[in-house]
């Protein structure tokens, strides 16, 4: 049991350190591609390489189905053509700290939709204040303190629907099946989903432009790394760790990614940006921390 857990809070570390800088190759890519682009060919290159990876097919009862669907449409589709597009308005940065806000969501749909979650104590909706303080210093960043609304406004879209699949996510984790398969179902729906929009968003296949090696190796790491890896080592800490346990090492992805933005995209760090990422990570710490409860 303790082995397993140890196993749980690797991957959950593996997971974080990789996402805290998906969104500086996404800003990389944005260069040269469209952001539904971007998408697709990321998810069906992570959609092939858990296929090789596990060669069987995932037998589901029907009733299921619908489940899956929402998933890959929340979770792939949905959120990552979000934060994309959002990237294209602000800073990788800005989009790191404020998609670090998914738990407070995630908490506030589980209160409302899920019998088992409890109220929402005070300590909560601190928290929850304190973070929304931090993300308006960060929107209000730069030297003329102009507010940048719609990045940062997507952003936070981006971090709802996060929230949605979240809660989709463990019901999904319930059934049972292998992480692998249920992954990879999950990316089949989230692909079908873009599959519309290709036609309406600028879409071009132009693979030409993988003989650029940094476009190429962004992408692989999108793919391979930071999809076909991640999403599998993030579902393995949720089942070992439980989903509240796991959700604290996001706590980590704004400040890795205000780093690394810093160092490969030469983003500065305002004393807003600091004020803001600190902000928002007490928030979400006081939010969610739990002090332990002594044995008398």
């Amino acid at each position: 049991m303790q082995n397993t857990r140890y196993i749980g809070h690797i991957a959950a570390l593996i997971t974080i350190a990789t996402w805290g800088t998906t969104f500086i190759s996404t800003k990389v890519l944005l260069t040269g591609f469209q952001p539904l682009e971007i998408l697709f060919f990321r998810f069906i290159m992570a959609f092939f390489a858990l296929w090789l990876a596990y060669p069987q097919m995932l037998k589901t009862d029907k009733k299921q189905e619908p489940v899956f669907m929402a998933a890959g449409l929340c979770g792939i589709c949905l959120y990552y053509l979000l934060e994309n597009i959002a990237l294209t308005y602000t800073q990788a940065s800005n989009v790191g700290v404020i998609g670090s806000t998914a738990p407070f969501f995630t908490a506030l749909l589980a209160h409302y939709f899920m019998r088992s979650a409890g109220s929402l104590s005070k300590q909560f909706i601190i928290g929850f204040f304190i973070v929304m303080s931090g993300i308006a210093c960060i929107s209000f960043n730069g030297a003329a303190m102009q507010l940048n609304p719609l990045g940062d406004l997507l952003a936070i879209s981006a971090a709802v629907v996060w929230a949605f699949y979240a809660l989709l996510t463990k019901k999904i984790s319930s059934y049972g099946y292998p992480v692998i398969l249920a992954t990879r179902r999950t990316f089949f729906y989230g692909i079908l989903f873009m599959v519309p929009a290709l036609g309406f968003l600028d879409f071009e296949l132009n693979l030409a432009r993988f003989a650029n090696t940094t476009y190429l190796f962004n992408i692989v790491f999108l793919g391979l790394g930071a999809s076909a890896l991640c999403f599998v080592t993030w579902n393995l800490a949720v089942r070992e760790l439980g989903a509240v346990k796991a959700s604290v090492y996001i706590y980590m992805v704004p400040v890795i990614t205000v780093i690394t933005s810093a160092i490969v995209l030469q983003e500065k760090i305002t004393l807003l940006v600091a004020l803001g990422t600190i902000l928002t990570m007490t928030g979400l710490f006081i939010s969610e921390y739990r002090p332990k409860k002594k044995i008398k």
